[in-house]
């Protein structure tokens, strides 16, 4: 790599981690939070939700916004708001602040991700991309990793607030190497941004949600209940039809005519829901019921970290030589077995016969599945979109957590208790076996041609389009040109 390589995948996978980090940090502080701000499991749901309803709406947005004002320019902002959030939820002084706080918060990190990412597919190019976005994804994904562990430290031995603060010290290093990288902005003027659909995105989403959270409080029957989720339906009703008539969408449509994105999309939502439901309950009542310090919560997870990272390579490499149907159809069954296996924690939750075999099934589970899943999904359509079918992706996962976690009350009840917590263990399971079935029923082996090379993980990854020819009869000139 040349020097101003190397600077544009540090400053790529720095900023995408901040974000990234603050997702997988927040569920061991959740009860800390509690403690001092009140607010109970409705509080807890929010305070993940208001962050997840403005990245995951926001996030495609964002992708075009970094079009036409330049990435360099929108990346710059997306860290200096990360920032500025981070310190009002650390600062926060009640629970409806700090719920505000999450929101800006994910309205920033909305920002960061595409960018980060358009910066790599614009610099890089052939294998030296696919590499460097195996790198990122790597160390953004070790974020996911890390974030339990390191947020229960700064909640045992200091405060929940310090949790927010851990983004400040890498944001602070990413605007110090764009002064270093020192290149001038790309744009692209002209190109029409779908403001329209970003506000029926936000109101689509976040209307619903607050239905689902607050039901409990108010009974299905109010009109503070129904009103907004009937609103909200509709507003996401016109969010998919906008993106079927506005000449430059947000999620073009027309990606979802390959058949191993539309599937490999689907299990997508099911499997990452899954997983934001299931760390959630599990953070959280090893602390409340269990008495688990966050620290010991945090760790409680590290078998599945220690999995990821001895074992990814392996099955990304795999995927790409007998294709990725069978490892998606493994990987999320194993790992519902794995929290079915949980279901003989109790109140004690005894660590190492009630929790810690459940926890190395479902981490060996989700090592089988996440790199199948994104070959699968960007590696079949074109490289020239791997960008806006990242983008898709990403935002689907961040939706189908939030709207996990809004239904949570609905699964576990007002309060989680064992009885709840079990509960949200077998929904966790249920949702992941059926993305096992689902990948097995639709995704598609792409055959590789005589003398090819077969597709690595990493190269998958980069969207190395193994069905550019399907996708060209299904799709158009407006989604290349987006991507």
């Amino acid at each position: 790599m040349t020097r101003s390589q190397r600077l544009v995948l540090a400053i790529a996978v720095l900023a995408s981690f901040v974000a990234f980090l603050d997702g997988s940090v927040i569920n061991v502080a959740l009860p800390a939070i509690t403690d001092e701000l009140g607010g109970g499991l409705s509080l807890q749901q929010w305070v993940v939700d208001a962050y997840l309803i403005t990245l995951g709406s926001l996030i495609l947005l964002a992708g075009s916004l970094s079009d036409v004002f330049g990435r360099i320019l929108v990346l710059r902002l997306g860290l200096i708001g990360f920032g500025i959030t981070s310190v009002m939820c650390a600062l926060a002084p009640t629970g409806e602040f700090l719920i505000v706080a999450r929101a800006l918060q994910g309205v920033a990190g909305a920002l960061l991700v595409p960018s980060s990412l358009a910066l790599i597919l614009s610099t890089f190019r052939g294998p030296a991309q696919g590499k460097a976005i195996g790198l990122w994804t790597g160390w953004t994904s070790a974020a996911f990793l890390i974030g339990p562990v390191l947020g229960g430290l700064f909640v045992d031995l200091a405060s929940w607030r310090l949790v927010f603060a851990i983004n400040l010290l890498p944001i602070l290093v990413t605007l110090w190497l764009l002064i270093l990288l020192g290149e001038r902005d790309e744009r692209m003027p002209g190109v029409p941004i779908d403001y329209l659909g970003a506000v029926l995105g936000v109101v689509g989403l976040g209307l619903p949600v607050f239905a689902l959270i607050e039901q409990a409080n108010y009974g299905l029957a109010s009109p503070i209940i129904w009103v907004p989720l009937v609103i909200g339906v509709l507003a996401f009703a016109g969010f998919i039809y906008r993106q079927r008539v506005a000449p430059s969408p947000m999620m073009p449509l027309g990606l979802f005519r390959v058949r191993n994105f539309a599937v490999g999309n689907v299990a997508t939502v099911l499997i990452y829901g899954a997983l934001s439901l299931g760390t959630f309950v599990l953070a959280v009542f090893l602390q409340q019921s269990a008495g688990y310090s966050a620290t010991l919560a945090g760790a409680a997870l590290l078998p599945v970290t220690v999995a990821n990272i001895a074992l990814s390579p392996l099955f990304g490499s795999l995927a790409g030589r007998f294709g990725p149907r069978l490892f998606m159809t493994i990987g999320p069954i194993l790992g519902g077995v794995g929290f079915l296996l949980m279901l003989r924690i109790d109140e004690s939750a005894d660590y190492l016969a009630a929790v810690l075999p459940g926890i190395s099934v479902f981490g060996l589970g989700l090592t089988i599945t996440v790199a199948p899943l994104t070959a699968a999904v960007l590696g079949s359509i074109s490289s020239r979109q791997a960008g806006i079918g990242s983008a898709v992706n990403n935002a689907l996962s961040r939706i189908a957590g939030l709207i996990a976690i809004a239904l949570l009350g609905v699964i576990v009840g007002s309060e989680l208790d064992l009885e709840g917590f079990h509960r949200g263990l077998v929904v966790t399971a249920v949702l992941l076996i059926i993305g096992g079935v689902v990948s097995a029923i639709g995704i598609r082996n792409v055959p590789v041609a005589d003398g090819a090379a077969p597709a690595s993980g990493e190269q998958a990854r980069a969207g190395g389009g193994q069905q550019d020819d399907v996708h060209e009869r299904g799709g158009d000139d407006q989604l290349e040109e987006k991507a």
